[in-house]
């Protein structure tokens, strides 16, 4: 074969290089004078906090987006890249975050969505079946061409996306957030495929938010703050703490001391719950869980195994079909969100501009939602104390560091971090005694994360009792006293989190039973 073309017998692209990468939005540089490159056999990371500009400048390279200045070369020529399907014909291909497949389609059939066929109106779909396997046995990309989308497990429909990429000539593959679905040991198995195309000479783009996976899979790593390129580095020189630190401008507290604690009585108790998912089919099994004072209790998991319904079950969100679920001692089965904050519970929900927020309300008027009637911020239930809450308000945003133009700017206007933040505000305000997190930092930068975490730990050390969902691996460790992992709406296993490790906690998350 020759040295300038790939195992797919497409040609590679020794060197992709942006220089002066400029682009604005109303009233923002979101990318400016940006220079980055990727070479053949190469993972070029690229970091970032929310905003630095990162996926913009993906999107430019992919064609969803055009530059204002600055130019992109492909082996020292320069290109100007209209469209994705513009993209696709000079070899670039992306791998988004959320699969873009049609679930009722099979493997065969999403590869071949939108290609020509050599039938003309014909789908050949023998003709694609038999190159996919061949790029399966060069990969090891191991799928069923025949298989429906939606019978596969979240790590294979990700090797399909590879496949359909690699299918129309991607030499150059940008990965936005890969791992951010996968468990443990699909990670691995992603890594092991992305070596193998570097070796191959294939040139990729890693996008994650993940230290620790940057670390393990790059050469390179550039890091993006406020729109330009503030370093770029050899992956072996780096360090976590030192990325950190470049990506917010400060230094960033990664792990954490958890004091010893002695759990005080069970203030959330589930016994036998269970729960019909959105989809109409049994979400919970026979949940039983005891949530005890002064502890944080982990729910780790692949996304879609039960744990938004467990969420929603607890905050009174979602009737349950069997059980009981007891918050101090009370039986509060199937009563309604407003019975439960009066029990003494907060919820940050996981949709939170959708469960957690009203975005065309002012960030006062999200403060008080759910508590509006009751004192400080009304007299007698009746007419509402505006200069109470205008008070309140202000002390949230200062407390909580919440940015901000005031307390009566629309909801919407500020960043994913700054709700969540005054999100957390509002429920912790409430001096809860049990606290449900569900995703509490999906979505928010670094910095905004550090700080979060400092709060759930506070929280804790007043001996509230605090259930921790999260799909972020690393935020369960740091955070948890003790680690339940669901899947397929079953808790598969408990471990306490001195004898948790990633590669059990991993196995559990793939479904098996492990005895710790």
């Amino acid at each position: 074969m020759p040295e300038n073309l790939l195992p797919t017998g497409h040609r590679r692209i020794e060197q992709m290089r942006m220089q002066g990468i400029v682009k604005k939005f109303p009233g923002v540089l979101a990318v400016d004078h940006v220079d980055f490159d990727v070479k053949a056999g190469e993972i070029h990371a690229l970091l970032g906090e929310n905003g630095a500009g990162k996926s913009t400048l993906m999107k430019i390279l992919y064609g969803l987006y055009h530059q204002e200045e600055g130019h992109i070369y492909l082996n020292d020529q320069s290109v100007v890249i209209r469209s994705p399907n513009h993209a696709i014909q000079h070899g670039i291909g992306m791998i988004h975050q959320h699969f873009m497949l049609v679930p009722s389609l099979t493997v065969a059939e999403n590869v071949a969505l939108g290609m020509k066929s050599s039938r003309g109106l014909i789908l050949d779909l023998e003709v694609v079946s038999k190159r996919i396997r061949e790029l399966s046995e060069i990969y090891g990309l191991q799928v069923n061409p025949n298989t429906p989308i939606w019978q596969l497990a979240v790590g294979e429909q990700q090797r399909v996306e590879i496949l359909r990429a690699l299918y129309r000539g991607a030499a150059l593959l940008i990965l936005d957030e890969p791992t951010a679905v996968l468990t443990p040991q699909e990670v691995d198995d992603l890594f092991r495929i992305l070596n193998q195309m570097t070796t191959d000479g294939h040139a990729l783009i890693f996008i994650s938010h993940k230290l620790h996976e940057v670390l393990a899979i790059s050469h390179r790593i550039t890091v993006l703050r406020d729109g330009k390129r503030v370093y770029s580095i050899p992956a072996e020189s780096a360090t976590k703490e030192m990325l950190a630190q470049m990506m917010v401008g400060r230094p960033v507290v990664l792990h954490y001391d958890l004091p010893p604690i002695e759990p005080g009585p069970a203030r959330l108790r589930l016994d036998g719950v269970s729960a019909t998912s959105d989809r109409g089919d049994e979400g919970l099994k026979n949940i039983s869980l005891n949530v005890h004072a002064g502890e944080i209790v982990g729910v780790a998991g692949v996304s879609g195994n039960g744990q938004r319904e467990l969420a929603q079950v607890i905050a009174g969100m979602r009737s349950i079909t069997a059980g009981k679920i007891w918050l101090n001692n009370d039986d509060v089965t199937n009563h309604s969100p407003a019975a439960m904050n009066q029990h003494g519970l907060s919820h940050i929900p996981e949709a939170r501009m959708t469960d957690g927020v009203i975005k065309n309300f002012t960030v006062a008027e999200n403060f008080v939602l759910q508590n509006h009637g009751r004192k400080p911020y009304a007299w007698g239930g009746l007419f509402m104390n505006f200069r109470s809450i205008t008070r309140q308000c202000k002390t949230a945003i200062k407390d909580y560091e919440i940015k901000t133009p005031s307390h009566e700017t629309p909801i919407k206007s500020l960043s994913g971090g700054n709700i969540q933040k005054l999100v957390l505000a509002r429920e912790l305000s409430r001096q809860p005694r049990v606290l449900i997190a569900a995703q509490p930092t999906r979505g928010v930068d670094i910095g905004a994360s550090e700080y979060i975490h400092h709060r759930l730990l506070e929280e804790r050390s007043k001996g509230t009792a605090i259930l921790l969902i999260s799909e972020d691996l690393d935020e369960i460790l740091a955070l948890s006293d003790r680690i339940v992992v669901m899947y397929e709406g079953v808790i598969v296993g408990e471990v306490k989190r001195d004898a948790a490790d990633v590669r059990t906690l991993g196995l559990m998350m793939a479904g098996s039973k492990v005895t710790v």
